[in-house]
């Protein structure tokens, strides 16, 4: 999904005091061509007008309100290991909607602990809590052997929108999004660049090195 790129993208230009952006000026910034930008925004209407680009704060103010960022998002962490810790003390969740309200462990040691302003609750309460929060959004910390349980229990609980931190493919109903971060397949796909492009260079210096085959015409043979 390209809008959160296009929505980065003017928030800086509005930081930056810019007013009018054109589809090239925004192509530029995400690397996306204009003709795709223009396709992707009609979808939702006419935001810009031929020659003149688009506002800034105007397209700004509609891709938050296309995007449900035009109200707070309040969103429950599961798992509060030393992944999980980063997350809750992360600032930059609050700026753009989302407010972390409720953190849940099973580990005892971490059950009662305040971390920033939010209590660490027993996991068991994980669905006490979210029903009476009307919580939709979690953030899943937990063992990679406690994904599928924790995942279970969410889905259950109503939440429709999970980021997943666990190496870990889960099924779930068809109503309910789940994306997953995963770093070491991340880093696997750059190596596997990495290590395509270090082969180029073998490969076509052993084409280079090749001997050439006798051409057409090739000498005669001279018999004795």
């Amino acid at each position: 999904m390209r809008l959160p790129h296009y929505l980065r993208a003017l928030v800086q230009l509005s930081r930056g005091g810019v007013e009018v952006v054109s589809s090239q000026e925004l192509g530029r910034l995400v690397q996306v061509t204009p003709a795709q930008i223009r396709k992707d925004l009609s979808y939702f209407g006419r935001f810009g007008k031929q020659g003149r680009g688009y506002s800034v704060s105007y397209l700004l103010q509609e891709l938050r309100r296309i995007m449900g960022l035009d109200r707070e998002w309040q969103v429950a962490l599961v798992g509060v290991g030393r992944l999980g810790r980063a997350v809750l003390g992360y600032p930059g969740f609050a700026p753009e909607g989302f407010k972390l309200v409720a953190a849940f462990d099973a580990d005892p040691q971490m059950v009662g602990q305040t971390i920033g302003d939010i209590v660490v609750q027993p996991i068991r309460r994980l669905q006490e809590v979210l029903r009476v929060a009307d919580i939709h959004i979690a953030i899943v910390a937990v063992p990679a052997s406690e994904t599928k349980r924790v995942v279970d229990q969410l889905v259950a609980c109503n939440v429709r929108a999970i980021l997943n931190y666990t190496p870990v493919a889960t099924q779930v109903p068809a109503h309910v999004k789940v994306r997953s971060i995963d770093p070491v397949l991340a880093l696997q796909s750059m190596t596997f660049y990495l290590n395509a492009q270090s082969a180029k260079p073998e490969a076509e210096g052993t084409r280079r090195g090749q001997p050439q085959g006798p051409s057409r015409g090739g000498g005669r043979t001279t018999q004795g």
